[in-house]
């Protein structure tokens, strides 16, 4: 099979209509200011050169440079969508190679920062939540000056001790947890949110598929742990002792912080977990307490029912 430039020169030797686009097209492309500035810094480059490479030349003039013709990145119109032409020379030949645009760089950003997000059966407004959404009236003024402390603190490496956030129904609580995770993910800290009562469920599904110790694995080792609305879920003596203790264990010798919420304080928290179907259980309860408070400070949220 001959060569396909030998097919294509035979081919417009015979065809004198493209002969004259072709003309056209190269004088085009060699008057553009942006190739000519680039032949001009590469005097060493051939005429023969020039004509053999025209193709990369008009491939590079045709396309848009580091977002100069786009909106965003959906809007992109060059070939490769969010890569940006560069022409270079090496052993005085002609490439042509893409690298990321701007938009492009922000896209994977974005998207490697949605997934420092991961949530079990949280509403979509948790997951969207942002600090400056949230009002700093004088009844949660200050577990918004303990919040804005964290987040400060996590800018140089993340604290130890995460918060334990309490007060009534429909204060929010769990929008303080989601505004904190959407704000970590802007250091790239990693954050998994779980709603009690379901993550109960969880763990008891996952003895079902052999899946139990990898979850209780992950759940140790998160970033960041935000468990939120404890007390809401069906007590049992095996998930407080084996599952809460066992994760709250690891997390206080590794020194990685624990978010909560709960419309219990600790106090009234420890008598909850004190009382299973098997009795009263004041010191095994008293254990999950201790552990907590070396994981997390105890704050207080007040404020209007939002719910209502």
């Amino acid at each position: 099979m001959k060569p396909v430039q030998t097919a294509l020169q035979k081919w417009m030797r015979e065809n004198e209509n493209f002969k004259e686009t072709y003309a056209r097209v190269k004088q085009e492309v060699v008057n553009d200011p942006e190739i000519k500035e680039f032949l001009s810094l590469h005097p060493e480059l051939t005429q023969k050169e020039i004509d053999k490479n025209l193709i990369k030349l008009y491939e590079y003039k045709s396309q848009t440079k580091q977002c100069t013709a786009c909106k965003s990145f959906d809007s992109c119109v060059n070939m490769l969508q969010g890569y940006s032409p560069i022409l270079h020379v090496e052993n005085n030949e002609i490439h042509l190679s893409y690298e990321k645009c701007h938009s492009r760089l922000d896209y994977e950003k974005q998207k490697k920062q949605q997934k420092l997000i991961q949530s079990l059966y949280m509403p979509k407004e948790i997951m969207e939540a942002t600090i400056a959404d949230i009002d700093s009236n004088p009844e949660r003024s200050n577990a918004v000056r303990e919040l804005l402390s964290f987040v400060e603190r996590a800018k140089n490496g993340v604290p130890q001790k995460g918060i334990y956030f309490y007060g009534p129904f429909g204060v929010g609580k769990t929008y303080f947890l989601g505004a904190l995770a959407n704000k970590l993910k802007e250091f790239n800290v990693s954050s998994t949110l779980i709603y009690m009562p379901e993550f109960v469920r969880e763990i008891k599904a996952s003895m079902k598929d052999d899946s139990f110790n990898d979850k209780v694995e992950f759940f140790k080792k998160a970033d960041v742990l935000m468990l939120d609305d404890i007390g809401a879920e069906m007590q049992s003596a095996w998930f407080r002792d084996e599952i809460l203790g066992s994760i709250l264990q690891y997390r206080m010798m590794e020194r990685l912080p624990v978010f909560f919420t709960s419309n219990y304080s600790l106090d009234q928290l420890e008598k909850h977990l004190a009382t299973t179907r098997g009795g009263v259980e004041l010191v095994k309860a008293g254990r999950i307490i201790e552990r907590m408070k070396q994981v997390c400070k105890e704050v207080e949220i007040n404020g209007n029912n939002r719910r209502n």
